[in-house]
């Protein structure tokens, strides 16, 4: 008797590890190519820079423990809402209407309209990959949804579809309407007069589409993150830290901290510097063109992005660096890697570089591993 439950023990123990060697054996080569980018280069380790550090609360008084670090990232959180505007109440309950659908590869690509904030409709495409049960999902965000779907002229920003060829349920929406018209970003409850900075509206309507995924039979709502480059890194940056239901998130150069650099531009008014019309003209803000809005008063009050990184602790994000995040940005994600520390996990902090803005085939392998090994587990 003892034998036979012995050698249905074992029998159990074979099917079970036939069953998920595959996925385990994925993820070890995921982690493997991407494991060198989540250490600091030896002359970057332990550099924090002249940020102030997010573990010392508003009066002084330092994170000691991890229960003192959920106060503090509540204190974090809190400032800088107030500082962008108070998002309104999220749609937790979207009513998303299919305009149509077809095959695509090895997934299904449906064409969706919901209301991405409460005044604004957007529209963009759902990808379901073939297969049954619960997947990991990812929202892509861009100027327009088409260009992720690999319906664009541009090469390599085509996440969505890259990761629904890899089985994830994917997402892609973008700001097509603003686009186009120049004004970028989403508006709430109006361009005229915005409550919320543009920026952190967008965090808003990204957060929305995470219900509309969450929603969805295929999808596991504790499995679903984010990507964007450039504007989209911008965007994915904001809602993932603004919104602690993204699993997981990939900046692509976005630039990660204020900088005075062209492409790092967020003073400009469809970002952190919004204000009424006529907006300042578009540029590098100088004395006789400034800044406005809520940019100046951040640099004013020293404020900075690594504080918004702070909030992804203990989620995993990567920084996909260009020309925009070199590696210098270490100084500012040694701060979360710190507070990581303290919590007690490794490892959630990554960042590759290039010298080119665009991804390349290269940094967006690191991306999809990303996924792979952090939302496919």
């Amino acid at each position: 008797m003892q034998f036979q439950n012995s050698r249905r023990g074992f029998l159990k123990g074979v099917a079970a590890s036939v069953l998920v060697s595959p996925l385990a054996a994925a993820q070890r080569q995921s982690w493997s190519e991407i494991a060198p980018y989540f250490n600091p280069p030896i002359e970057w380790q332990n550099k924090l820079g002249e940020y102030p550090s997010p573990l010392v609360f508003n009066d002084g008084s330092k994170v000691e423990n991890p229960k003192d670090w959920a106060r503090r990232r509540t204190e974090i959180l809190e400032d800088w809402k107030s500082l962008l505007g108070q998002w309104p109440a999220l749609i937790t309950e979207p009513k998303v209407q299919v305009l149509g659908e077809k095959r695509r590869e090895n997934f299904r690509q449906i064409t969706v309209r919901f209301k991405w904030t409460p005044v604004e409709f957007t529209t963009g495409y759902l990808l379901i990959p073939d297969g049954k049960g619960k997947r990991p999902a990812v929202v892509t965000v861009f100027y327009e949804p088409e260009t992720a779907v690999g319906l664009g002229k541009n090469p390599h920003r085509d996440f969505a579809l890259q990761l629904a060829r890899r089985g994830f349920v994917t997402l892609s929406i973008g700001s097509t309407e603003t686009t186009n018209n120049r004004t970028y970003a989403t508006y709430y409850p109006s361009i005229e007069k915005a409550t919320v900075q543009p920026l952190s509206m967008l965090g808003c309507a990204a957060a929305n589409a995470w219900h509309v995924l969450a929603e969805r039979p295929e999808v596991d709502a504790r499995r679903i993150g984010i990507v964007g480059h450039s504007y989209g890194g911008k965007w994915a940056m904001f809602a993932s830290c603004l919104f602690d239901k993204f699993a997981a998130a990939a900046w692509s150069d976005p630039g990660i901290m204020f900088d005075i650099r062209p492409s790092v531009n967020y003073w400009e008014p469809w970002y952190l510097g919004y204000h009424p019309k006529p907006w300042r003209k578009r540029g590098v803000p100088t004395p006789g063109n400034p800044a406005r809005g809520l940019y100046p008063e951040l640099l004013k009050t020293k404020r900075d992005l690594h504080e918004l990184h702070a909030l992804m602790a203990p989620r995993p994000f990567l920084v996909s660096g260009g020309s925009e995040d070199g590696p210098h940005r270490w100084e500012a994600l040694n701060h979360t890697i710190a507070i990581n520390d303290l919590l007690g996990v490794k490892h959630r902090v990554g960042m590759t570089n290039r010298p080119d803005h665009s991804p390349n085939e290269k940094s967006n392998r690191v991306i999809y591993n990303f996924f792979e090994n952090f939302l496919k587990s």
